[in-house]
């Protein structure tokens, strides 16, 4: 690929991006104006500040240590990859982005499933509001493990590590709206396709047994054949025993796991029934 090509592509990746906020905007006003649940002003607000400050601070981060150079070295190994030998063109785009979907779905997985992996994941649960700005609520360092993972995926799938960040930043799309505080109409019939709000706010639910399922990101099929699917309308959305009001909290988090807190609440003595 030459320059020009790649100038070409970070042009349109840039466009996709631009669309990508504008549909975060369009979303975070229809929430405001008819929201499907109702949370707090006082929850919304230090949900919507966390989150945003979350999203500049961590791409701030990432974009210092240049994190996202990693895709295009990963390119330079990509030829031996799956599809490598397919011309490029929707055929191979399609099956790029089905195995990129499949390939985010196992990482969601095992995200909820290793505690390494979850110590970080969870900054994402932690939020007591469900709105599109939750789909900013990230680590930084669950950011960089996967931006190492999805560059294993260039590698072995063997395509352009332009095109893995045009199926990232569409992906993004779908991030805006499952999280979106909104009802969606026939979102029955939808759900049988993607991820909608609904399925995805189950997975925000407080408890461990509902909120381990539906990690499908676009297509909800992974979830059906996995057996990961729940349809329910959770009680309540964050976690027990995690809260962050602030980036600071937000970041420190990851380093205290529910295991020591409540081991340090069973050192509290109890009051005699």
């Amino acid at each position: 690929m030459n320059k020009t090509e790649n100038a070409g592509d970070m042009l349109f990746n840039e466009a996709l991006f631009g669309l990508a906020i504008v549909a975060f905007l369009l979303l975070l006003v229809m929430e405001k104006i008819k929201p499907y649940r109702d949370f707090s002003h006082k929850t919304n607000k230090e949900s919507f500040v966390t989150n945003t400050t979350a999203f500049l601070v961590n791409n701030l981060i990432l974009t210092v240590l240049r994190a996202s150079s990693l895709f295009l070295v990963a390119q330079q190994f990509a030829s031996y990859g799956l599809l490598s030998g397919l011309d490029n063109g929707p055929v191979k785009w399609l099956l790029a982005f089905v195995f990129f979907d499949l390939a985010i779905y196992a990482w969601h997985f095992a995200s909820h499933k290793f505690e390494t992996l979850w110590r970080f994941h969870k900054i994402h649960h932690s939020d007591k509001s469900f709105n599109v700005s939750t789909g900013f609520r990230f680590h930084v360092f669950d950011l960089l493990l996967e931006i190492v993972y999805k560059s294993v995926f260039v590698v072995v799938i063997g395509v352009n590590a332009y095109l893995v960040l045009s199926i990232e930043i569409i992906e993004l799309f779908f991030i805006f709206f499952h999280h979106a505080n909104l009802r969606i109409p026939n979102e029955e019939a939808i759900g049988e396709v993607i991820i909608t709000p609904s399925l995805h706010r189950t997975h925000h639910s407080t408890l461990r047994k509902e909120h381990d399922s539906n990690y499908g990101i676009v297509l909800s099929v992974w979830d059906r054949i996995f057996g990961t699917r729940k349809e329910l309308v959770p009680e309540n959305i964050g976690l027990d025993l995690i809260e962050a009001e602030n980036f600071i909290q937000l970041f420190s988090l990851a380093f205290i796991t529910e295991l020591k807190i409540r081991k340090l609440l069973s050192w509290i003595p109890k009051g005699k029934k």
